[in-house]
């Protein structure tokens, strides 16, 4: 994690593209640290732990964020450029660079080196962000910062109240990072629409099981993401043309028979949608995966 100094005329083409104003994000974030100051507002396992922040972390955390990288001479005229997972530390550095003025980028993570440095000479950022300190090697290293730095000091005693534990809160799910084209505008609007608390895995090998733990109540999910689900449930079933498939597929076909609650009771648990009451897609989708299109037409 580390921010670096560059400078230079801007040229996006995708991987990268331009977070758009979200002119009401600091304002959504202030209101919901007002009226609901205490509830989670942001979930993330780290080292095997779970960590909560309430609203009103994450507006006074926005707040410093916001002094750390005016500090480290950003302001309307700079550019930051954001890699990696979606999780608290990325979003609340995006809503403070916003709340300073300047133009977030995001940079799809996992690029290829030749990749990367081509796409870094067209948007030529003036700060960035980079989580993965493998990846990290192959960006300028000029006026490098880690998060903590930017943050600045901070009361010990805030990671023992950021333990969470999972409770009757709705919950907003994400396991997608800065290669969801659009999807950092989704998830922040999301989240700050809502008023939910949004919870993230430890890593994409983990996250089946950390879902599991948080059974969130809202998927936010790229359609690449919702299909690998599909494919992970079809997995998990048995062989086409065998006759517990045929059993399962006629299940599928009779909305009143028990056995096809009971399979859906089963896939539910399996990919912790026990809560699912939410998902959300892009107004244009292609046709749905069976047991998705039920979820959604569940919790329509």
């Amino acid at each position: 994690m580390s921010v670096h100094e560059l400078k230079r005329p801007l040229v996006l083409e995708w991987p990268a593209e331009l977070l758009g104003n979200l002119p009401k994000a600091l304002e959504q974030l202030q209101h919901w640290a007002q009226i609901t100051p205490l509830h989670t507002a942001l979930r993330h396992k780290r080292q095997g732990q779970w960590y909560a922040w309430r609203w009103i972390d994450a507006l006074r955390d926005v707040e410093r964020l916001a002094d750390g990288l005016r500090q480290q001479g950003f302001g309307e005229s700079s550019r930051l450029a954001l890699s990696g997972a979606f999780e608290p530390n990325l979003l609340l550095l995006a809503l403070a660079a916003q709340s300073v003025g300047g133009p977030v980028l995001t940079l799809a993570d996992h690029l290829d080196t030749e990749a990367l440095h081509q796409q870094l000479w067209r948007i030529r950022p003036t700060h960035c962000y980079v989580q993965d300190r493998q990846q990290a090697r192959h960006w300028p290293a000029a006026n490098r910062l880690d998060f903590a730095q930017l943050l600045g000091p901070t009361d010990p005693a805030q990671q023992v109240q950021r333990w969470w534990q999972p409770s009757g809160e709705t919950a907003l799910w994400s396991e997608e990072g800065t290669q969801w084209q659009g999807g950092l505008a989704v998830v922040l609007e999301q989240w700050l629409n809502s008023g939910h608390g949004l919870a993230f895995p430890e890593s994409p090998a983990s996250a089946r099981r950390d879902r599991s733990e948080v059974a969130p109540t809202g998927l936010l999910l790229s359609p690449a993401r919702l299909q690998s689900l599909a494919e992970d449930i079809e997995s998990r079933l048995a062989p086409h043309g065998t006759w517990r498939r045929r059993l399962c597929d006629w299940a599928i076909a009779h909305p009143h028979s028990g056995l096809r609650r009971l399979l859906k009771n089963r896939v539910r648990k399996l990919l912790g949608f026990q809560r699912l009451t939410y998902i959300w897609q892009p107004l244009t989708s292609t046709t749905e995966p069976t047991w998705l299109a039920e979820f959604k037409r569940e919790s329509a």
